[in-house]
């Protein structure tokens, strides 16, 4: 059973920061692209940022220079660290793990809160 579990979220005043963690289990870890996407009341899931089975990272023109993810293929965690955060990154913040060879969309967490308000 595949299971993606976020953690980190909650309530940060803007200017602040959070990381945000995603444990993995039930999937070959190492070789799944893994991202975190976001979704705020009223909008369209967005990909945020992302990391090859590699190490090679993409991050959304909107959190560049603000955001990092990275992975810990020892531990099967996938990690988003969060800087200068901004009212706007309000969102519930998926993670999620694509293969070839599992669905199209990959598999998804449950994902976590992230409010940026003062």
């Amino acid at each position: 059973q595949v299971r993606l579990v976020e953690s980190g979220g909650g309530l940060v005043q803007p200017g602040g920061s959070l990381t945000l963690s995603c444990a993995a289990s039930g999937i070959d870890f190492r070789t799944n692209l893994m991202a975190w996407y976001r979704q705020a009341p009223g909008r369209q899931r967005e990909m945020v940022a992302r990391i090859t089975a590699s190490g090679r990272t993409d991050h959304g023109v909107f959190v560049k220079g603000r955001f990092t993810v990275s992975r810990s293929n020892t531990n099967d965690t996938l990690y988003l660290q969060m800087n200068s955060l901004k009212p706007e990154d309000s969102a519930v913040y998926y993670c999620n793990a694509w293969n070839p060879s599992g669905p199209g969309d990959g598999y998804w967490g449950q994902g976590t809160q992230v409010t940026v308000s003062s």
